[in-house]
């Protein structure tokens, strides 16, 4: 998560529209060139904010949302708030099929004897932050997948962004980290010399990219399908290549909440599975506030109680790449720079 927090400013124009983005620093000059076309075309000032809470998703303080698939999956079967889809990017590259994928890419350091993430047991793994699809959830999926525990990896690291993982992994800090392909390929781009000092081992997903999502209460059905016009008509304005380009973006297509079936039946797949350690839904509840959250989360922790049964003891020989959700789109795995070394 980002850790600069931007919260309405005092005495902020009314007429003022509210932009945040929970997703990673490297692409934030697409996310405010976005935020200023919406502005201009809704005919309001844009205030764009860096979230680094999830409250602000659960308190509806934001008009239009960048955000990460688990949060508003929970913050959406809560029907605390109302949040509808309308957009999500098309990553640049002939892996992402012009659909809205990514991957999560498995890198360990370049010198690492890993060959696999079934290599990966018993050691060091980073991840970005808990409620990261791309990051965590995914991680423990291909656990679920594999009928292994939680405990396979001898260590789980916390370190707050996918950058700083990329960079933990290259420097031998940590043994190994799934990494959302988008911001791997961003960071390769910018830092050339990381391709001798990482290498990609797997490859988990593809999953359905993060939404743009909008607030039903906050904005006029009208608003919101104007909102969704400028994003997929930006591949179209001359003056946003540049931005598009940097950010590994070919443009946005219109989507909806359908389309995060997969990313759904991987989360649920987690929890009965036990897989979430015991203090991931607390803290959620203390991120989003005790009051919003008790009158679902217990059912749902109820109706999804993890189901008994034996747990295998490993899969040393087993292709971890077939740990996606069946119903997944397609997608090319192998990475286009780093391949699977």
């Amino acid at each position: 998560m980002p850790t600069a927090r931007n919260p309405e400013p005092t005495g902020a124009d009314p007429q003022a529209l509210l932009v945040a983005t929970h997703l990673a620093p490297s692409v934030m000059p697409l996310y405010r060139l976005v935020a200023d076309r919406i502005g201009e075309r809704l005919g309001r000032p844009v205030h764009f904010a860096v979230a680094d809470s999830y409250e602000r998703c659960a308190q509806d303080l934001d008009h239009v949302c960048f955000v990460c698939s688990i949060p508003y999956l929970l913050l959406a079967r809560s029907r605390q708030i109302r949040m509808q889809v309308l957009a999500a990017p098309v990553l640049t590259g002939q892996r992402y099929e012009n659909r809205p994928i990514y991957f999560s890419d498995v890198i360990v350091p370049a010198r690492s004897d890993a060959r696999s993430f079934a290599d990966l047991a018993g050691r060091r793994l980073a991840y970005n932050e808990p409620y990261s699809h791309s990051g965590y959830l995914v991680v423990l999926h291909a656990l679920s997948a594999h009928g292994l525990p939680v405990h396979f990896f001898g260590e789980m690291v916390e370190v707050g962004f996918h950058q700083i993982a990329i960079q933990m992994a290259a420097e031998g800090s940590v043994d190994g980290a799934a990494i959302d392909s988008q911001v791997l390929g961003l960071a390769l781009s910018e830092d050339p010399a990381l391709v001798d000092r990482i290498r990609v081992v797997d490859v988990l997903g593809p999953s359905t990219i993060q939404p743009v999502v909008a607030s039903v209460d906050h904005l006029t059905h009208r608003d919101r399908a104007s909102i969704r016009d400028v994003l997929v008509s930006l591949a179209d304005d001359a003056d946003a290549s540049a931005a598009l380009d940097a950010a590994g973006v070919a443009r946005f297509v219109a989507v909806n909440a359908h389309a995060y079936a997969d990313i759904g039946r991987m989360f649920d797949r987690v929890v009965r599975a036990g897989l979430l350690p015991a203090w991931w839904w607390p803290r959620w509840e203390s991120v989003v506030g005790h009051t919003q959250a008790e009158p679902w989360v217990k059912p749902l922790k109820r109706a999804l109680a993890p189901r008994r049964g034996p747990i295998r003891a490993g899969v040393a020989n087993e292709s971890w790449r077939s740990a996606t959700d069946p119903a997944s789109p397609a997608g090319d795995r192998t990475h286009p720079t780093l391949g699977l070394r």
